[in-house]
């Protein structure tokens, strides 16, 4: 190379690693952008467009049949209580899962069978009762009210007729062209048989349909609580082979976690409506109003809801003892505020703390806007579903997104 000629600039060669010179800079290499391997391409607007059309689809599906799909929450819940009663008595009785399921399901059904052969005539006459006593003191409430100038409309009587022979008369002409003309009508219209069948046989036919419904209902829960019972890890398991694999591992634990829940909060929940029934019995019956073990019955039941069954158990146990005086009105608004309390700031701190920790205005926001969205099934299975909500938002926002202790 002659003297003096510009040098050519120095590039590394491929595959050879640099000498460093000491004293000299080293010369920065290529860093490859991205991380390496193969890349993942993206969705095209077409891929994109039909996704958001199938979760739009599947969001008006679960819409429409909101109903079903609460009714089968409802199978689920049950479920969850049969697997905790078989649960327990495997602590006890080291036999198979299938026994011990047998054993659970035999003595609940023995246990419900006992109580409507030895206690239904009871309950029944003390209900037909109840419900003629509470009739006759809501109207007279409603017209103390309408005195003072305040019309209530849910507290309305009945209309009472004019002409009970025209009613008889056209009712007795009603079944008689009914029958006639009911097949004529089903060969022209086969879809309104139903309608016609209920003209004619008037309100047995409606009891019928309804009776008919809340049993079916009752089979549809039994049924799938006692599917899930029957092998609850075959379910989980299922259901976690639609997660990706890396991610199944905590969708098994947060199945586990929705699980334990809704066990602890049931037990809890049975327990305290168990007191409330005793308690409302005991104290009604000593005071001597009628239709104590009926009024005892329906406050415990409605314990399930919270906040909105207290009021209504509240409400109709003043309105029956409104028919002995205002003794027992006072007296039976003492006994109502004393199980209030005891529930309130006895049984439900120390009961449900392991289980469902939410406040009470969460809850009675979560009624209402449940209530609005599902009807009744929501207002009856509205804690439920919100401790269901709260195992999610702790697990996956909580733990997982912001790295925090959900129990802080």
């Amino acid at each position: 190379m002659p003297t003096g000629a510009p040098c050519a600039p120095w590039r590394p060669i491929r595959g050879v690693h640099p000498i460093s010179i000491p004293g000299t800079k080293p010369v920065p290499q290529a860093v490859p952008q991205g991380p390496a391997g193969p890349q993942p391409k993206g969705w095209s607007l077409a891929a994109s467009g039909i996704a958001i059309v199938a979760f739009t689809a599947f969001l008006a599906l679960a819409w429409s049949a909101v109903s079903t799909l609460l009714l089968v929450f409802a199978g689920i819940l049950l479920g969850v209580f049969l697997d905790g009663l078989t649960q327990l008595l495997g602590k006890v009785m080291p036999a198979g899962r299938g026994l011990r399921l047998s054993l659970v399901s035999l003595a609940l059904a023995g246990f419900s069978l006992s109580v409507i052969a030895f206690g239904g005539a009871t309950v029944m006459q003390q209900g037909r009762d109840l419900g003629q006593t509470v009739a006759s003191q809501a109207n007279t409430v409603r017209d103390r009210l309408k005195d003072y100038g305040i019309d209530v409309p849910g507290l309305t009587a009945p209309a009472k007729t004019d002409s009970p022979n025209k009613d008889a008369s056209d009712a007795k002409q009603q079944k008689s062209g009914g029958l006639a003309g009911l097949a004529s009508n089903a060969m022209e219209s086969p879809g309104s048989i139903l309608s016609d069948a209920g003209s004619v046989l008037g309100p047995a036919a409606s009891v019928v349909i309804a009776l008919f419904s809340a049993l079916g209902n009752v089979l549809v829960i039994v049924f799938l609580g006692l599917s899930c019972a029957a092998d609850p890890g075959s379910y989980r398991d299922g259901a976690v082979r639609f997660v990706p694999p890396r991610h199944r591992a905590r969708a098994r634990a947060l199945l586990d976690g929705m699980g334990e829940t809704l066990r602890h909060w049931l037990f809890g929940q049975l327990i305290t409506m168990a007191v409330i029934f005793l308690c409302t019995w005991a104290g009604l019956s000593i005071l001597g109003i009628g239709g104590a073990l009926i009024l005892g019955i329906q406050a415990g039941l409605l314990a399930f809801i919270p906040t909105i069954g207290p009021l209504i158990a509240g409400l109709v146990i003043v309105l029956a003892a409104l028919a002995s005086g205002l003794t027992a009105v006072l007296g039976a608004m003492g006994v109502y505020l004393a199980v209030q309390t005891l529930e309130s700031y006895g049984l439900t701190p120390y009961i449900q703390k392991r289980a469902l920790d939410i406040p009470p205005a969460t809850i009675f926001a979560g009624q209402l806007v449940l209530g609005v969205l599902f009807g009744l099934w929501g207002i009856a299975l509205a804690l439920p579903l919100l401790a269901v909500i709260k195992v999610l938002l702790a697990q996956l926002y909580i733990e997982d997104t912001l790295q925090e202790d959900a129990r802080a």
